[in-house]
């Protein structure tokens, strides 16, 4: 039979590694000083080794480790490693990377991904790191794996656009308090659910029944710059008359303003021949629109709000007609006011 080791601790010693056991945060550091804590105890290294979840050869190694440094054995052996290789100018290496595209590095791939990080990181800096190293980074610094979002550059010179967006924003600051302004925008509303990110089970994906042939409505939407206020109107088309409801609606909602400014797109349903006669004729020039730049939906802030309706009522939806559908997106936006400030529509309770 072998001869079982038995590790024979002076009273201070086994109380300190004791406190090791109990207060350290570190798994590792905590498991090594188990083993020796079990040696001292008369225990073999097999049964150690089964208690402890560790494989033979490496308690044995924890044991010599501990004859022949004593308590320090019990920390991590990498800290005299060096200089950490992620240090903060590899992690600002990183950051530079993730600011560009691939193709910017000469890679013909067009997404990154940990492994090619990784190399590039060893070509700009000479550090050689695992992609497993990479990933660390990738958390330390907060980086997300997120989808990029598309966009359709504005046409107009650089200076004409900032002109007309410090234009309005100048217009919103300093409105006259018998005046109002308001961001105008149209949605639609299809009865086919848009797909969306949820959370589920692992190993599951959640299922979203699609009616096949598709209904569609249309809304437009007006959101009060300095109030937060929602106003809406409905159609089953998207075109100058469901626009015209839109401007009627305001007028009705704002029969004291002396000047209602709507900020709107580019959209053509907005200068129509029909919306410049009720502009200048139903309305008496109370109404003035502002054209944002071309292709700056960002700076429409109704957008937002947009955002929040399909993220609370059309992704992934379960109704079974457009009715059910419209009942839900208008019972969301009668409740979002003010707009944004409150979160108690996230939270609406099913009807």
């Amino acid at each position: 039979a072998m001869r079982r080791i038995v590790l024979r601790l002076p009273r201070r010693v086994k109380r300190r590694v004791q406190r090791v056991v109990q207060k350290t945060r570190d798994a590792a550091v905590r498991t090594r000083a188990l083993i020796i804590l079990h040696y001292a105890n008369g225990r073999g290294t097999e049964e150690i080794a089964q208690a402890v979840h560790y494989n033979v050869s490496g308690v044995r190694k924890v044991r010599q480790r501990f004859l022949c440094a004593g308590e320090s054995a019990l920390l991590d052996q990498r800290r005299d490693n060096g200089q950490a290789k992620a240090d903060e100018d590899l992690k600002e290496a990183l950051r530079q990377c993730l600011a560009s595209t691939p193709g910017d590095f000469g890679w013909s791939r067009t997404t990154w991904t940990q492994e090619l990080l990784a190399h590039t990181l060893y070509e700009r800096t000479g550090i050689s790191v695992s992609p497993s190293t990479v990933a660390r980074m990738l958390r330390a610094i907060g980086a997300r794996w997120g989808q990029p979002k598309p966009v359709v550059t504005c046409w107009w010179p650089k200076r004409r656009r900032t002109r007309r967006l410090r234009e309005i924003r100048a217009l919103i600051e300093n409105l006259p308090e018998n005046e109002v302004a308001l961001y105008e925008d149209e949605v639609d509303i299809h009865l086919n659910p848009k797909i969306g990110r949820d959370w589920m089970l692992p190993g599951t994906q959640r299922l979203v029944v699609t009616p096949g042939k598709n209904e569609k409505h249309y809304l437009a939407g007006a959101l009060n710059a300095k109030s937060g206020e929602v106003h809406y109107v409905n159609n089953g088309r998207k075109n100058g008359y469901l626009f015209r409801l839109m401007l009627d609606e305001l007028a009705a909602q704002y029969p004291k303003a002396a000047k209602i400014h709507v900020i709107v797109d580019n959209c053509s349903v907005h200068s129509e021949r029909s919306v410049q006669r009720d502009l200048s004729e139903k309305h008496g020039g109370r109404i003035k629109l502002h054209f944002l730049p071309p292709y700056c939906p960002d700076h429409n802030k109704i957008e937002r709000l947009w955002r929040e309706v399909h993220a609370n009522v059309t992704r992934n939806h379960r109704c079974g007609s457009l009715r059910e559908l419209l009942a839900g997106v208008y019972r969301f936006l009668d409740h979002c006011a003010p707009y944004p400030g409150t979160r108690v529509s996230s939270r609406l309770r099913a009807a």
